[in-house]
């Protein structure tokens, strides 16, 4: 009698549903993230732009300073020397702002994705409760190796479903992303 409750709780133990969705998949079929790219392009575009525009004003001060450096007194040399290392110093400094770790790009990417991955989120909340899953895992995610998935536990469909979007007349847009099979979660 005293084992009824053990019995009961390891037959839950093995009776929880899991399932995963490919978010990759998903978020390229969303309008939202196709604009936001387009905007980190335009972003990237422009810091990138300035990066170049900065070292080429650094290259074009060292082939001023190696044509006239004959004729310069040793405080002028000196005086170059430095006023390129300082613009070489700043161009560093730009561009670890921008490209670097947490840097303005990676900033700027968080802001513009946060609206469609919080839809993602309340879809998959949603699809999650409704399919009784105890646990969803991400295929795009890097930091889990998903080295088998079965087509059967892939819920990133009924997600985009949930969103709206019909997935049945879309491709995705990223070429790098799995298409689902025919089948389907039970």
């Amino acid at each position: 009698m005293l084992l009824l409750p053990f019995i009961w709780q390891a037959h839950s133990a093995f009776a929880q549903k899991f399932g995963y969705i490919d978010s990759e998949y998903i978020l390229s079929k969303m309008p939202e993230m196709q604009k936001a790219n387009a905007e980190m392009e335009r972003f990237a575009n422009r810091w990138s732009k300035e990066v170049s525009d900065r070292q080429t004003e650094i290259e074009r001060l060292e082939r001023a300073f190696k044509a006239e450096e004959p004729l310069l007194t040793d405080d002028m040399k000196q005086q170059r020397r430095k006023t390129i290392e300082e613009k070489e110093s700043t161009s560093r400094d730009f561009t670890n702002k921008v490209f670097g770790f947490d840097g303005m790009y990676l900033q700027k990417r968080k802001e513009l994705m946060k609206p469609a991955l919080d839809e993602v989120y309340k879809a998959l909340d949603k699809v999650a409760r409704q399919r009784q899953l105890q646990v969803v895992f991400d295929k795009a995610s890097e930091g889990i190796a998903m080295i088998y998935t079965n087509p059967v536990h892939d819920y990133s469909d009924y997600v985009l479903e949930e969103l709206g979007i019909d997935v049945k007349n879309s491709t995705p847009t990223n070429p790098t992303s799995t298409k689902i099979t025919g089948k389907q979660p039970k």
